[in-house]
């Protein structure tokens, strides 16, 4: 066609030939036209990448409905709204695959620019993504090797951030009938630390307190503050479950104390039989109730002061909630509130819409098992991964869950049942949710039990020979386990390696006692219900968390290393009765019998159990006139480390050698 056709169809198909360009540009662009934010053109690059082919003509929410709770519709409402520019870098998103049958995770560098019409308002907007994944997921593995080293606080942290953190509770109890977790991200200013808060307490009668307090500046005097001003309404509360008189005493305080003067404080009181929650709060915000179905909602405000401020402290306002099964009720600090570039007002409707959305599971989805996790951890990064934050922020979260059911099972008294009692009795606690280190305890105490069953209680070996396993969660927080056999009770004597197993659990449990007669032998353990309090740093709220899951037990293997000096094997799994026999036989097999020396390295092992130490003091005893030895290593902190101190096994924790 002649270029000076005047029908139009020259200018056809040069819009045609651009957009052939801008599909085959490999960029990823998608554009939006109105206030419902309509697809108006999109890159062949972006389709591929979300997996839809067909994406113009549909509005942002119905081609990404799962975007709910993810903040992704409330940003494209703000550019439109405002007509600004916004950058997101390192943005986490989860969208469905369609064409793959699968939700993604990845994350995101996005540039979003209003587009105006020819009297300049605006009509839309141009989004261009990047996908950082990779750059961000090698970020955060450096993150945790880094964390290897550097264990809980790094040594790059100020000293006064490392205070503050030494003087915040590491874990957070457990009550039959309710979950708890807290979080706290330190202010970003100089990295110094803050003055909020937190505890969580059993009280008298089986109830709970919970306190999140802020006390006014950062630095050493605001952690000081935080110490004693903390220990002294903690402490008042927990020994008279007044939640009146613990505020009257921390008010007393504060009026001794310069920088305690106008701290803030709301204190809480759950019970968890009735759903009763009384509340009282010195200057402090409302909780939050996200409820199990409806609209998040704030519970009134006292009205008091806050602490330090008069002459004495008036009568507290105490304010009585009830709670439902499966409500949850949350504590936070203003941190979370007064954010760069957002009203109070805001900032509260974002609260709310962002915990009802973490606590529905409906952000960031498959992430966290417990709705409280979710609220304390989710919150915080959606609500600061656009404006940043200021101060510190603090959130502590109880939920009304059912009551956890028991442990009662029966087990034939030979060796075969020591790893059923091990994997029954672990599924079991993984649904109590405990922290890691006392899953260890609780897991490692039942097994030596278990142990000490089969191999002592029966002299004879009769197939109708039993113990049972009894666990359950008491009313003032504890796991208690009862294992009883029917059979004879012999004494402790360890140069025979009888007792040892019970010496090693009532190490490691709270308490231990055992009770027998002609009847039989009950062992009873008892331990309180913890689980760790997530105190985050700026790295762990840009790359989500994770929380140490129970792996399935693996088998025992033994195998040849070649990382170390000399002859070295290394040993992977538990090694308690029912693999006892198998190690010394592998030890043996190596080539420890007095022609060369060995190292042994334990740094794989699950579960040291008394049968297990039996062989380690055997092997370790022989002497051999050549000088041959026999050298165990096992890490700092690991399993075998931890059994190996309590029974005073000589061992090294640095590889011998090197390697």
């Amino acid at each position: 066609m002649a270029d000076n056709d005047d029908d139009g169809s020259g200018r056809a198909g040069a819009a045609d030939a651009v957009r052939r360009v801008f599909d085959l540009m490999p960029l990823m662009v998608i554009a939006f036209s109105g206030p419902e934010h309509r697809i108006v053109a999109a890159t062949g690059a972006y389709r591929a990448w979300t997996g839809r082919a067909e994406l113009v003509g549909m509005t942002l929410r119905e081609a990404f409905a799962e975007g709910e709770g993810q903040q992704t519709w409330e940003i494209a409402d703000r550019v439109y709204a405002t007509g600004e520019a916004e950058s997101l870098r390192d943005f986490r998103t989860q969208f469905d695959r369609p064409d793959l049958g699968e939700r993604r995770e990845c994350y995101i560098d996005w540039n979003l620019t209003p587009t105006r019409d020819a009297d300049g308002r605006v009509d839309g907007f141009i989004a261009d993504a990047v996908d950082v994944t990779g750059r961000v997921l090698e970020r955060r593995g450096d993150r945790r090797r880094a964390a290897g080293a550097e264990r809980r606080y790094t040594e790059a942290r100020d000293g006064i951030d490392a205070l503050q953190r030494e003087l915040l509770p590491s874990t957070v109890p457990l009550l039959p009938g309710v979950q708890v977790a807290a979080s706290y991200l330190p202010a970003v200013v100089d990295t110094a630390a803050g003055g909020d808060w937190f505890d969580a307490v059993v009280l008298p009668n089986g109830r709970l307190g919970l306190v999140v307090g802020d006390v006014v500046g950062h630095g050493v005097a605001a952690s000081a503050t935080v110490g004693q001003l903390g220990v002294v309404l903690t402490e008042r509360l927990g020994a008279t479950g007044d939640l009146r008189a613990a505020l009257r005493s921390a008010d007393a305080v504060a009026r001794r104390i310069p920088a305690a003067r106008a701290a803030t404080v709301c204190v809480a009181v759950l019970d968890p039989a009735t759903g009763v929650v009384e509340y009282a709060a010195a200057g402090h915000p409302p909780p939050l109730v996200v409820p199990a179905t409806g609209e998040a909602r704030f519970l009134g405000t006292t009205g008091d002061r806050p602490l330090g401020v008069g002459a004495g402290f008036p009568e507290p306002v105490v304010v009585k909630e009830e709670l439902a099964e499966g409500d949850l009720f949350l504590l936070y600090t203003d941190g979370v509130l007064e954010r760069p570039g957002r009203t109070p007002a805001e900032s509260t409707v974002e609260l709310a819409r962002v915990a009802s959305a973490a606590a529905g599971d409906r952000a960031f989805r498959g992430r966290q098992e417990l709705a409280v996790d979710r609220v304390c951890d989710q919150s915080v990064e959606l609500l600061t991964r656009v404006t940043g934050h200021q101060d510190d922020i603090t959130l502590l979260a109880a939920q009304l869950v059912p009551q956890p059911a028991e442990f009662d099972r029966s087990f034939r008294a030979e060796a075969a049942s020591v790893p059923l009692v091990r994997e029954e009795f672990e599924d079991w606690l993984t649904g109590l949710h405990l922290g890691a280190e006392d899953v260890d305890a609780l897991r490692h105490g039942v097994v030596e039990l278990a142990t000490n069953a089969v191999e002592h209680a029966y002299p004879d070996s009769r197939p109708g020979n039993e113990f049972t396993v009894r666990g359950r969660v008491t009313g003032r927080g504890h796991v208690q386990v009862e294992v009883a056999d029917q059979g004879r009770w012999l004494a402790p004597n360890p140069a025979a390696d009888r007792g040892l197993g019970l010496q090693i659990t009532a190490q490691m449990v709270d308490e231990f006692h055992v009770e027998h007669d002609a009847g039989g032998t009950k062992s009873v353990v008892r331990h309180r219900m913890r689980r760790p309090a997530h105190l985050l740093t700026a790295q762990d709220v840009h790359f989500g968390f994770s929380e140490r899951g129970l792996a399935p037990e693996q088998p025992l293997v033994v195998e040849d290393r070649q990382d170390c000096s000399g002859p070295c094997i290394g040993v992977t799994g538990p090694v308690d009765a029912s693999t006892a026999g198998q190690f010394e036989r592998a030890v043996h097999n190596a080539g420890f019998t007095g022609t060369r020396s060995l190292t042994v390295d334990l740094s794989g092992v699950t579960l040291l159990a008394s049968a297990g130490v039996s062989v380690l003091h055997r092997l370790s005893g022989r002497h051999h006139d050549n000088g041959t030895e026999l050298h165990l290593f096992a890490p700092v902190a690991s399993p075998a480390d931890v059994v190996m101190t309590l029974v005073g096994l000589d061992h090294h924790t640095v590889r011998p050698g090197g390697g």
